[in-house]
């Protein structure tokens, strides 16, 4: 009898009296998606035949024989010449196919002492490492795009905003240095996530291990994974990694769009803090004085995409029995979409922030609005000794007749403004004025522009040894 593999395909075929279905073989398969695993695929199977060759498992010939195959195969799906069937379901077989065609018993021979259930899960994990790699290195970049914009503006004087209201003046950079430490702890996340992707299923073999004498420490070693995972039930119906990495990409999506959001609001004539080059931005149909924010605009959309395949992965797992289901083949359509979602936002991004245009005028006069040093005078009546909650009400009282001649504190005349306490004197118009509200919060965390170059430094020191 023939090998079934070459029978029907299907590398399972001897079992069954009829083939699979058209239908049924369009609705199971997954190549079109999961061939973007295959240089994960040959990297894992060349590191398991090696391993099968040292510990006398498949012979040198046959051992070589993979390797000259398995190259050529790389060669083939580089060039974009390798021929791709969804007969043969994944990209397992596929590969499988192809190298038994060039190498006859030896590829047969391959998946000796291993299942696509750990196949796959290595794959997966190798695939997602390099992801987790490069998404570390995007996050680098942002903020180092985002602290040269901070240097440049360390004493440019804007509204924080509490409740979208104006709250107290703080600097651009300090605001800026907000999502720094946003992306810095995605970073972390990252970091933290890596150390449990990078751990070796392959030796799990379907669920039960293997009754062939291998090495598995030997495998990783190869692959340079940190670790095992030792449970062979846990090691192919796991999916946990890729459920935490979308969730550590979802954070990735929201602080973006929480940036995304200041951008469109910032960038609104009626704000004008911020303009953005046109690369980032599209007109309108009818209207031609139009120039939208398209890139923010969409990435907070993108947002949502992100987190609904966080939430697809959940559903995915949640009612598994152990130990591999053909469920988990719904894993990689969202992880991949959610990978590629990110990486392009982010590069997008890099560019975006470096890019943008400051307006310090706009900035300072929407700062002077809004009574926006009153918690300084507060502050200032404490410090000669007022009580915190009687000084909180002289100063609302003082803001309500200014707002009703329409005019800040600082315009007060020092008698209207002494008729609010006596403890108010002429140094009261250095704690009013926004410069001065800004060098007084000269602390650790705080806005004042000393402070500001102070986080500044930390941030880039820490990229400068996270790189290194």
């Amino acid at each position: 009898m023939s090998n079934s593999l070459d029978r029907k395909q299907e590398a399972w075929s001897a079992r069954f009296s009829e083939p699979v279905s058209a239908l049924v073989k369009r609705y199971t398969a997954s190549v079109d998606v999961d061939q973007r695993l295959a240089q994960a695929d040959i990297k894992a199977s060349l590191a398991h035949a090696q391993m099968l060759y040292e510990q006398h498992i498949i012979s040198a010939v046959d051992f070589d024989a993979i390797v000259d195959g398995m190259g050529q195969i790389k060669a083939e799906i580089d060039q974009g010449d390798f021929g791709w069937s969804i007969d043969l379901e994944d990209v397992h077989l596929n590969i499988e196919r192809r190298l038994t065609q060039l190498i006859g018993d030896a590829g047969k021979r391959l998946h000796t002492a291993r299942s696509r259930n750990d196949q796959v899960a290595t794959d997966i994990r190798l695939w997602l490492r390099d992801v987790i790699d490069a998404q570390t290195g995007l996050l680098q970049q942002l903020q180092i795009a985002l602290l040269d914009q901070a240097d440049r503006h360390t004493t440019t004087v804007m509204p924080g905003f509490t409740h979208l209201q104006v709250a107290q003046p703080v600097s651009f950079a300090h605001h800026l240095l907000a999502y720094v430490a946003m992306f810095a702890r995605d970073e972390e996340r990252l970091a933290d996530l890596r150390r449990r992707v990078n751990r070796l299923p392959l030796g799990a073999a379907a669920l039960a291990g293997t009754s062939f004498p291998i090495d598995r420490e030997r495998v990783a070693a190869l692959l340079d994974f940190d670790g095992l995972c030792d449970n062979s039930i846990d090691a192919v119906s796991d999916r946990d990694f890729a459920i935490e990495y979308c969730a550590a990409a979802s954070l990735i999506a929201v602080h973006v769009s929480r940036l995304s959001e200041e951008l469109v609001f910032w960038m609104s004539p009626n704000i004008g803090f911020i303009d953005l080059p046109d690369r980032f931005c599209t007109g309108s149909s009818i209207m031609p004085q139009k120039k939208n924010p398209d890139v923010p605009e969409l990435a907070r959309g993108k947002t949502g995409r992100v987190v609904g395949h966080l939430m697809a992965l959940l559903m995915l797992m949640k009612a598994q029995p152990l130990a591999y289901n053909k469920d988990n083949q719904e894993d990689k359509e969202p992880l991949f979409d959610t990978a590629d979602t990110v990486s392009d936002t982010l590069l997008i991004f890099i560019d975006l922030v470096a890019g943008m245009m400051v307006n310090k005028d706009r900035m300072r006069q929407a700062a002077g609005r809004g009574f926006a040093t009153a918690t300084d005078l507060a502050d200032y009546l404490v410090r000669k000794g007022m009580p915190f909650r009687d000084a909180h009400e002289a100063v609302a009282s003082a803001v309500r007749e200014a707002d009703q001649d329409g005019v800040d504190l600082s315009a007060l005349p020092l008698a209207r403004l002494k008729r609010y306490s006596n403890l108010i004197e002429d140094d009261v118009y250095q704690v009013l004025g926004l410069d001065g509200s800004l060098a007084a919060r000269n602390h650790l965390g705080g806005t004042a522009p000393e402070a500001v170059r102070a986080a500044i430094n930390r941030h880039q020191q820490r990229l400068a040894t996270n790189k290194a």
